[in-house]
């Protein structure tokens, strides 16, 4: 006999739950692409990290911009729902990283662009204990834990919608 499981897991019948596991997995891999491969091969094979850092620096605001798109379709799909697991989910993993995207985008990023600006030399010419090279470290050390939390996330909406979409396809 099979069990039947909570209404709250189902999906809503239409198209935006579906649409939005596809913008959501396609984020996801779009984002642990570039933060386990491109920043990677960027510092290894360009000729020097400020290079390197300019070229993440350029890149990283498109990502971070993409994740607020996925994470406004994830608010819209859960508003679409009815009530239950899945619109929790959608609704509080889309506001999550709607918020921690901006944050990152518009807060962390400026003020990075801010201080390489005011440095008078690249972050690696500065020594350790220069207060603007420590300042640059926490900075980034806030993107990666942005981009990090709302990859967390993301992965834990994502999961919640495909096992709604495979209880629904199954009924």
């Amino acid at each position: 006999m099979r069990s039947v499981p909570p209404v709250a897991l189902r999906a809503a019948t239409g198209w935006p739950a579906p649409i939005a596991a596809l913008l959501l997995a396609a984020w996801l891999g779009a984002a642990l692409y570039f933060s386990v491969v491109v920043t990677r091969a960027a510092f290894a094979v360009l000729p020097s990290r400020a290079m390197a850092g300019a070229l993440v620096g350029r890149t990283l605001p498109v990502l971070f911009d993409t994740g607020m798109i996925v994470g406004l379709w994830l608010v819209a799909t859960a508003l679409l729902s009815p009530r239950g697991t899945v619109r929790v989910a959608a609704l509080g993993g889309g506001i999550a990283i709607v918020v921690l995207g901006a944050i990152a985008r518009f807060v962390i990023l400026e003020r990075i662009t801010r201080l390489r600006l005011a440095m008078p030399a690249g972050v690696d010419a500065l020594s350790p204990d220069d207060p603007a090279r420590r300042a640059f470290g926490q900075l980034h050390a806030l993107s990666v834990g942005a981009l990090g939390l709302s990859l967390l996330i993301g992965l834990a909406v994502l999961i919640a919608l495909a096992y709604s979409l495979a209880v629904f396809a199954h009924d």
